[in-house]
């Protein structure tokens, strides 16, 4: 079975639930949205976490987020093949996979494309604060841009399933905005960039988090707690 829920920000409890609910193996797979947490704080303040994920009898396959490290910047983490796409893993913690974005997954027949990344609009608080942490590379690159559109170019621009941590800029949910935020101080470049991809992609669904929100604007569905059989 493959699962999909939003944001879990290092709190798995709903995660826990279905797990132990469904009676899960370790073929089946939980996908994150984004911001999972267990790459906030770095060595060795994330490893309590990590070890308690590695006993679940479940994959988590995590899209990256804007609040927590890129795995490619972490020196634990190796790359390798898995389901038709590269992900990075820890060798000790092998259930706990990163998606690479760009990459393409089979699951259970559907091919998902992992697209991460946002801006935090907290990012002076975080850069200010010196215990909430935030990293420069937050949203995808040029270079992570162009190899998102190199692999949906050989896909003709056609695929199953995306998988992102924010949404086009179209379909932005503006009643979930943090309220003393000054919005022209946000940068949008990543859903304007999405909006492109959107408007060239043809696709069956497309879900992100980022929002904190669980609901459906056009042909985009948010996850924030829900949790969802693809």
């Amino acid at each position: 079975m493959i699962y999909i829920t939003g944001d879990t920000h290092g709190d798995f409890e709903r995660v826990y639930d279905l797990v132990y609910s469904v009676g899960s193996a370790i073929d089946d797979v939980m996908i994150i949205l984004g911001d999972a947490g267990v790459n906030y704080y770095g060595e060795p303040e994330d490893r309590e976490l990590k070890e308690h994920l590695s006993v679940l009898p479940i994959t988590l396959l995590c899209i990256h987020g804007n609040h927590e490290m890129r795995p490619e910047s972490i020196g634990t983490y190796e790359e390798k093949s898995w389901r038709g796409g590269i992900v990075y893993f820890e060798a000790d913690f092998p259930n706990i996979l990163f998606a690479k974005d760009g990459e393409i997954y089979d699951l259970e027949g559907h091919n998902c494309i992992a697209i991460g990344g946002a801006y935090s609009v907290d990012k002076y608080l975080r850069m200010l604060s010196g215990s909430i942490c935030w990293w420069p590379d937050e949203q995808p690159s040029d270079d992570i841009k162009q190899y998102v559109e190199a692999r949906l170019e050989a896909e003709g621009w056609k695929i199953d399933v995306v998988l992102s941590h924010t949404c086009p800029y179209r379909c932005i949910p503006r009643h979930t905005f943090l309220p003393g935020i000054t919005q022209s101080t946000v940068d949008n470049s990543t859903e304007e960039w999405l909006d492109y991809i959107e408007s060239r992609l043809t696709y069956n669904h497309w879900f992100c988090g980022h929002f904190h929100t669980d609901e459906t604007v056009d042909r985009i569905r948010f996850m924030y707690d829900d949790i969802i059989d693809l």
